[in-house]
């Protein structure tokens, strides 16, 4: 089985009045109990969700003794940030609340994805840095983790390293996806044992392993976030979120810009056209774009939160969801077309 197998049109590009690509991938949308109800594709492609993962990596932190500062640094543990000033304080404050610095950090070094921020940091004389690399939240979340659990800080992206079984178990448990511990060497290989399997494992761009899941598992897990009681680890990730979605993206981004239009709403993007979220009702949702654009993502995302019923839910902006879906396609730089995602039912026909 290959991720092309039983893939779905998700997203049409149109210029004038003819198509001229098309998107195709797969997607799904679970009700509170974990039940489909929309699908496009298969809802159990297996995947690797990248940063997507990043609110459970958050969870399994939060139970091996991280203690963040404030609402904002677990935010960022669960961000791919800009690397605009407040995210870049953001992470110190998290590495000075361990008595660490950025030297401490052993993610991929970059420039801030915030264009006027990645300016303003060239132009300081600055070349690409760990820390304004959009995962330094994550990476310095992790780093408090060990120092607060007392673990190794030099190899704590080891696979085999306790904070990185942590992560794998913890999202084994709440994607509910049937994992087995299988090892090869230094690595958790992926394997079959009868009906069982253990996750793919390979490293992510920011250097820390990554785990396979699939499409439904890694929906779940965000349902179970939005559900669980107030004051588990899982409801504090998701609370935080939503109180300061700046941290979770930031300037300009689809996911602070859906979270500030829906209340309650949590959603992380990531890397190669993977997105997922959990409204406040409890439906949750999870798209993979087969060819990993982010063109036809906010397009994805709008018809899917008004599948999911967002627009039920009290205090939501309409208009700036009309607006984070309105992906223009342009000619002479003027619209001319956009892209359309055809095929979701809408929120009454989910209902």
């Amino acid at each position: 089985m290959t991720l092309l197998d039983g893939a779905a049109l998700l997203a049409e590009v149109w210029r004038g009045d003819l198509v001229e690509s098309v998107h195709l991938g797969h997607l799904v949308v679970l009700d509170p109990s974990g039940a489909p109800v929309t699908a496009l594709g298969d809802p159990d492609a297996v995947h690797y969700p990248r940063s997507c993962l990043k609110p459970l990596q958050a969870v399994a932190m939060l139970r091996s003794g991280y203690r963040p500062v404030h609402d904002g640094a677990l935010a960022l543990a669960c961000a791919s940030h800009n690397g605009e000033p407040f995210h870049l304080e953001g992470v110190r404050a998290t590495l000075a609340a361990v008595g660490l610095e950025e030297s401490s950090l052993r993610n991929t070094p970059d420039l801030p994805l915030h264009a006027a921020s990645a300016l303003a940091w060239q132009e300081a004389g600055n070349g690409g840095a760990a820390i304004t690399q959009n995962c330094s939240g994550k990476h310095a979340a992790m780093l408090a983790t060990c120092a607060a659990a007392g673990w190794d800080l030099a190899t704590y992206l080891d696979p085999a390293h306790p904070l990185q079984v942590s992560i794998r178990t913890t999202i084994a448990e709440l994607t509910g996806d049937p994992w087995t511990p299988h090892v090869t060497g230094d690595l958790w290989a992926p394997h079959v044992t009868g009906d069982l399997w253990a996750p793919h494992v390979t490293v992510d761009g920011c250097g820390a392993p990554l785990f396979s899941t699939t499409l439904s598992g890694l929906a779940r897990a965000f349902g179970r976030l939005v559900a669980a009681v107030p004051g588990m680890p899982e409801a504090r990730v998701a609370a935080a979120m939503t109180a300061r979605p700046e941290m979770v993206a930031g300037t300009g981004r689809d996911v602070t810009d859906a979270m500030r239009a829906v209340p309650g709403l949590i959603c992380k993007d990531g890397a190669e056209g993977v997105f997922a979220g959990a409204l406040p009702n409890g439906f949750a949702f999870a798209f993979k774009v087969l060819d990993g654009a982010a063109r036809p993502r906010p397009a994805i995302l709008g018809a899917t939160l008004l599948a999911a019923g967002a627009l039920e839910v009290d205090g939501v902006d309409a208009a700036a969801l009309d607006a984070l879906a309105a992906v223009p396609v342009l000619g002479h730089g003027r619209p001319v077309g956009e892209v359309r995602v055809p095929l979701l039912p809408t929120a009454d026909a989910v209902a």
